[in-house]
């Protein structure tokens, strides 16, 4: 009798298996011929596709965990661009891409976006392009200033946080109520640097929600990772070169290159697209303080 062989398929379920095992109570999870261990560490007795082997080593130190996580998504150019001047960004990076993005949405408790990124885009923010559940769909809207008519306001297949200032938390829930959107508001303290990255995730996690993605733009991914306020970045590289445009990140300028972050990496081929799995856990690669 032929050897079985584990599908791409059949290891995501193992992923959302995973993502919902109790990792407070145990430190090994075991199904079929599956035996995977706190951190992401994995064995299969049956053969395994290499789609499948692939797609376990990504996305298990992502689920296989009892601690909090913080990560950050990018689709960028090889120039380190994620959009043109005026904004367009569709689609930066390829079909295996996109992939990628809805498999992250599936295995968090809520994705962020900036008011940007809602603005210009009109994300929605759900997962089609895999099985699993839609996250909390969280807008950080410090200003009040996103266009009342946008999908994820209107839309209720997912719930949907909006973070306001302070100044607008009135104005945002009666709009919300008057349009009959199902959208919670929540009032943030506006600093003159903006909205502290820290508070947002304090503010998460007294709703549960501790394992985010913050899925753009650049600037808001930028500014968590200044603050020291991530874990992860998955950041995929397409082979095109855009020339001009909106950069991946922006940080403060350092003057030498050993001042510059070098967490602990991997890449996988993904399609067309690079991803890198950058890791900023230990304390020295966290941020820029």
């Amino acid at each position: 009798m032929a050897a079985a062989t584990l599908s791409r398929a059949q290891a995501w379920e193992h992923v959302l298996r995973v993502r919902r095992f109790d990792w407070q109570r145990g430190f090994s999870y075991q199904h079929g011929s599956i035996s995977i261990t706190a951190g992401g560490e994995w064995h299969c007795s049956d053969d395994i596709e290499a789609g499948a082997s692939q797609l376990l080593d990504i996305m298990l130190p992502l689920v296989a965990r009892a601690t909090p996580l913080v990560m950050a998504q990018l689709g960028q150019s090889l120039d380190g661009r994620i959009a043109t001047e005026c904004g367009a960004s569709y689609y930066v990076t390829g079909e295996e891409g996109l992939v990628h993005l809805h498999a992250l949405r599936a295995v968090v408790d809520a994705v962020v976006v900036g008011a940007g990124t809602v603005a210009m885009d009109d994300p929605k923010l759900t997962v089609r392009h895999v099985t699993g559940d839609h996250p909390v769909r969280v807008v950080l809207d410090p200003r009040g200033r996103v266009p009342e008519q946008r999908f994820i306001f209107e839309d209720d297949s997912a719930p949907t946080l909006h973070l306001v200032g302070q100044a607008h938390v009135a104005r945002w829930q009666a709009c919300h109520e008057q349009h009959g959107h199902d959208v919670s508001v929540c009032g943030l303290k506006v600093g003159e640097d903006g909205v502290d990255p820290r508070a947002v995730v304090d503010l998460l996690s007294c709703r549960g929600l501790t394992c985010i993605l913050v899925e753009g733009g650049g600037m808001t991914i930028s500014r968590f990772l200044q603050e020291g306020c991530l874990d992860r970045l998955h950041s995929m590289v397409t082979p095109m070169i855009i020339g001009s445009g909106r950069p991946t990140l922006t940080l403060p300028v350092i003057e030498c290159l050993s001042q510059a972050m070098r967490p602990a990496a991997r890449h996988y081929t993904l399609g067309d697209d690079v991803l890198f799995d950058l890791d900023f856990t230990t304390v020295a690669e966290k941020g820029i303080n």
